[in-house]
């Protein structure tokens, strides 16, 4: 031994046996603990969740219900709202039509239809009078799920529908005539719309029955709100009686923040009929999924950004779903 160092002898028979405790989790019968963490909370919580929707059947309305996603302001999540809330009633069995009228084509990208300049789109339709079911493209996602997809002619659209006959009309008339001649018509048609309040905006009021409006849970997302309901107000007056806002979607919510909650408080006071309860999550998932040309819905089926949608689209099935003793 050298000089300095230290012989240390264990008995093997004195020596003690230490034991790594994990948190939530009960050190003799080795089972979870109910609530022991955050983490199993979570867990617990979104097994429940998918417990549910796993055993609701969804009810089917009378009609086609024509909804136009709509919101002046950019990244609030419309295209992302219309994709995963079309697959989610589609995947519970309903008949689906998404038409993509963003000239970005981003809600074809999710749906993973074809959308190169070439490939006739919305653009044909409403520009050129070729028949929406020449253009309409069977998602992958799912059997029931349709799109028709937007091109990048669609951002020339805004100036060639000017001089146009019944400009403001086009895209409801082209629809009509479909779902008229369909056998099996389409039990939702969303409509996405472009950031704006241009013509072709006006052409989704027009074409809907209802407004779904997706609200970012920020301070900015308010602002420009009541100038999009005024707007939806001149569209109701003169162009189609029909419209009105029915759902408000409210979507990036983060519970961490005060500010998330008071705007999520401050829209249910103003439209306590309308907001859905429930929130849409800020998630990874929803994030990632449109880079694999798919919906949360078929990319994550057990997040939580794709659970939560899954409820939004049975609040708005229930409440289009004909009530009992309503008159036909």
């Amino acid at each position: 031994m050298l000089p300095g160092q230290i012989l240390l002898f264990i008995d093997p028979q004195k020596t003690q046996r230490f034991h790594v405790k994990h948190p939530g989790v009960d050190q003799h019968s080795g089972t979870a603990l109910d609530g022991g963490t955050p983490l199993a909370r979570e867990i617990a919580e979104l097994t429940r969740r998918r417990q549910a929707i796993a055993a609701d059947q969804l009810p089917k309305p009378d009609k086609t219900r024509v909804l136009t996603i709509s919101n002046q302001k950019g990244g609030v999540g419309k295209t992302t709202t219309a994709v995963n809330l079309a697959a989610a009633l589609a995947r519970q069995g309903a008949k689906v039509l998404v038409i993509d009228l963003d000239p970005q084509g981003n809600a074809s990208t999710a749906l993973g239809v074809e959308h190169r300049a070439e490939t006739a789109s919305v653009y044909d339709v409403i520009v050129s009078d070729v028949p929406l079911a020449d253009v309409v493209q069977k998602s992958p996602e799912f059997g029931s799920l349709f799109c028709v997809p937007a091109t990048i002619h669609l951002a020339g659209a805004e100036i060639e529908l000017v001089s146009l006959v019944a400009r403001e009309q086009r895209l409801r008339r082209a629809l009509d005539l479909y779902l008229a001649e369909m056998d099996e018509p389409y039990h939702y048609v969303f409509i996405d719309c472009p950031p704006s309040l241009g013509l072709l905006t006006i052409n989704a009021f027009v074409a809907a029955r209802e407004v779904l409006i997706p609200i970012q849970c920020e301070y900015y997302a308010l602002e420009g709100l009541s100038q999009l309901l005024k707007s939806i107000e001149l569209i109701e007056k003169h162009l189609n009686p029909d419209l009105t806002v029915s759902t408000i979607l409210l979507t990036m919510y983060d519970s961490r923040t005060n500010l998330a909650n008071q705007v999520a408080q401050d829209v249910r006071d103003h439209f306590p009929d309308q907001v859905l309860e429930t929130l849409i999550p800020r998630s990874v998932r929803v994030s990632e999924a449109p880079s694999y040309g798919q919906s949360v819905i078929s990319y994550d089926l057990n997040s939580a950004g794709s659970l939560s949608y899954l409820e939004a689209a049975a609040e708005i099935a229930r409440r289009g779903a004909p009530q009992t003793g309503d008159t036909q």
